[in-house]
């Protein structure tokens, strides 16, 4: 195909930067030629940041960087910058936390302008190519930065100033140290709930209002807290000087039965609604509205993989056969449409197709009626198919009646309905894959698919599939055969047609780290768990913040950002520093690193009150304060043959917990020291600092778990 115009970015392997390489506008990518040419020109840099599957950036694109007029101011007045934030998270930070400094929001697209030294003066997110939205046109935002830069060059270089010194200000937490028994006590998680109960949707799952973003982490901790208090429910009953009419064991069984209520709502109405794709599994990454129907339509490998870990937790503790479906349906579709063939995972799928957001995916009823003949009455009924559609007069399909009662009402066994929806579901399947399909992201981002093979572990560990757990195996095989440097333990952030670049951040060691954690319980192999150990040292040494125990985003290596950042917010993926702290807290007691403990529980203890304040914004932190107030069980399998009751053990709900097995002792980890094998497989229980005689079954196991502790 012939193209009027080729930029620098047809060099790049993003499949992002390669959409804007025919641009007409002169763009650059991030890096010393871009950056040497703004100070040798005087030049302000406009960089632009978004990613393959952001709906509103394809809009910017189609309206103004394809124009030529628009392209000429930009290309006399301005050194254009293209960024991928998948690629370049680092950056995203950096001049995303700016633009919300200046304007109070933000999103992407996100356009900055900086001076010649990379400090941001300027910017926004989206700009229409007319006035519009109460948002400036782009060319007139254009013009205008063009004349201030020109005609008010020191105001423009005070303002970089200013917010340079602004960011590197906020980066500064961590310094204030708070009593550790004012937060480890589990009065402060009680509190945590109730915060988090207070933005409930009670009606519709979920948290706040719209847009609805599915906060996996918060369902997790809901689902632990409610089983913790589930438990204290058992125990001996106590007065409360607060309301003597109710005991301790009546206040635990409310609060359990509310936390796990409403995590379970949130899971059940993302299953039923349009963010989860009823034809072909797999999750989108929000919700435009309050009742999950209308998803932002874009799918993210780590919006599903954090989904598939909840899930798996969700149905271990309720063995209910519809999260073991949704596992399956979206496992299934992680490896259809996100499975690179040496077992890499790509990033995503775009929202559009055709240049229209969900076309892919939505349905009319003369369609379904045609595919489906007499089935499609009762297959349209279910699924809430109508002649006038509920998005843009065509059909989202959703649940709005639990399948239990829809057979009931229609007069129909479940087993035979379920047969009916699933041959009506292969149909539309087959026929939907011949439309043409969203673009896919297919780079391989290292943090991500860490994410996905701790999903794997998981989804294995509920529902004993053996493909999920040589699926982990195979992808942390590709992950440390491909991204690996010439460094002992160092990385690469990306992976495309067989070249890995940009070094690795803390996010991706962090979840490799877990990954592998999660990759030996399952495995019951070592070799994870000592390359876990050795890539904790590495994080340690290059990412570390000393003053406060935090670590830095990007490692001490890295020269071309202007702040090291350190992120400790839980959004739409758990923060680096979070995980950090909890892979700190389980390798300390796997290789009795007392420093690592501490350094673990500083953390916590450094974020103040904030995580119990905030719950929803520190989730994941929430979930280690949780397990570090209850304790965390050290559960080891010893003896020949033990298969069985590894399967066994990780199929129960057992929130908080390690768990190492072997066929002998070996003093090379503490926990599988001097431990007699015995001639009948074994299983011991440490917990806090005391540990149990051995016991036989999985039954015993539990009560063990579950009995009361004194002193």
């Amino acid at each position: 195909m012939e193209h009027s115009y080729t930029n620098k970015l047809i060099n790049e392997t993003s499949p992002y930067l390669l959409q804007h390489a025919h641009n007409p506008v002169n763009w650059f990518p991030w890096g010393d030629e871009a950056l040497l040419i703004a100070k040798k020109e005087n030049k302000p840099i406009l960089v632009s940041i978004g990613y393959a599957a952001c709906h509103w950036c394809h809009v910017m694109e189609r309206e103004s960087f394809e124009d030529e007029a628009t392209a000429k101011i930009m290309n006399e007045s301005f050194i254009n910058i293209k960024i991928d934030r998948e690629e370049r998270p680092d950056l995203d930070h950096i001049y995303m936390d700016a633009v919300q400094a200046m304007t109070g929001s933000g999103g992407w697209p996100l356009n900055v302008f900086l001076t010649p030294e990379a400090k941001p003066f300027f910017g926004g997110t989206y700009f229409p190519p007319q006035k519009a939205y109460n948002r400036p046109s782009w060319q007139e935002t254009l013009l205008g930065v063009k004349q201030a830069f020109q005609q008010r060059r020191h105001e423009m270089d005070a303002q970089a100033e200013n917010l340079t010194q602004h960011l590197l200000q906020s980066n500064s937490f961590g310094n204030q140290k708070i009593a550790g028994a004012e937060i480890i006590s589990a009065e402060k998680t009680v509190t945590a709930f109730n915060n988090i109960m207070k933005t409930a949707d009670k009606d519709w799952g979920g948290f706040g209002k719209a847009p609805k973003f599915p906060q996996a982490f918060v369902i997790q901790f809901l689902l632990r807290f409610g089983h913790i208090q589930k438990q204290a429910s058992g125990q001996e009953s106590l007065q409360t000087p607060s309301r003597p009419d109710i005991s301790k064991s009546d206040e635990s069984k409310q609060r359990s039965e509310e936390a796990i209520t409403q995590a379970l709502l949130s899971l059940d109405k993302m299953i039923e609604g349009g963010i989860y794709d009823q034809i072909g599994g797999g999750f989108s990454r929000y919700s435009t509205d309050t009742e999950w129907l209308v998803p932002h339509f874009e799918k993210m490998l780590y919006d599903n993989a954090l989904l598939l870990s909840v899930l798996s937790e969700a149905y271990q503790l309720t063995k209910a056969d519809r999260y073991k479906e949704v596992i399956e349906e979206t496992m299934n579709f992680i490896q259809r449409e996100l499975v690179h063939p040496q077992k890499g995972f790509y990033a995503s799928l775009d929202a559009d197709s055709e240049g229209v957001e969900g076309k892919f995916y939505v349905w009319d009823i003369k369609e379904i009626k045609e595919l489906l003949g007499e089935d499609a009455d009762l297959f349209c009924r279910y699924y809430a198919i109508t002649e006038k559609g509920n998005w843009e007069e065509k059909n989202i399909l959703q649940v709005l009646n639990p399948l239990e009662n829809f057979a009931i009402e229609n007069k129909i066994a479940v087993t035979e309905l379920k047969k009916l929806l699933e041959k009506g579901k292969k149909i539309l399947l087959e026929k939907r894959n011949t439309r043409i399909r969203p673009l896919l992201d297919d780079k391989i981002i290292l943090g991500w698919n860490a994410l996905m093979n701790s999903a794997c572990s998981k989804a294995f560990g509920a529902t004993g599939n053996e493909a999920w757990k040589q699926l982990a195996i195979q992808n942390m095989e590709f992950i440390l055969q491909h991204f690996v440097t010439d460094k002992a333990d160092a990385f690469y952030h990306t992976w495309k047609n067989g070249t890995a670049k940009y070094p690795a951040f803390l996010d991706d060691y962090a979840y490799l780290i877990q990954a592998l954690l999660n990759l030996q319980e399952i495995t019951g192999e070592t070799k994870w768990l000592k390359k876990a150990k050795s890539i904790t040292s590495y994080v340690i040494e290059n990412f570390s913040e000393p003053e406060t125990g935090y670590f830095f985003y990007t490692s001490i290596q890295q020269r071309d950002v202007i702040v090291r950042k350190k992120e400790v917010y839980d959004g739409a993926v758990p923060s680096g520093n979070s995980i950090m702290a909890y892979n700190l807290h389980h390798l300390s007691i796997l290789f009795d690193k007392k420093e690592w403990e501490e350094r673990s529980l500083a953390m916590i203890m450094g974020l103040g009150k904030a995580i119990i304040t905030y719950p929803t914004s520190f989730g994941n932190w929430a979930c280690l304060l949780l397990e570090m107030i209850t304790g965390t069980n050290e559960i080891v399998i010893m003896g020949s043959d033990n298969s069985g009751l590894q399967a066994e053990i990780h199929q129960q709900y057992i929130p908080h917990r390690i768990i190492m097995s072997s066929v002998t002792a070996n003093p090379d980890f503490p926990l599988l020291a001097e431990k007699d094998p015995g001639k009948t497989p074994s299983i011991f229980l440490c917990r806090n600092y005391t540990c149990k005689l051995p016991v036989f079954s999985v039954k015993d196991l539990i009560s063990l778990i579950n009995k009361p502790q004194t002193g």
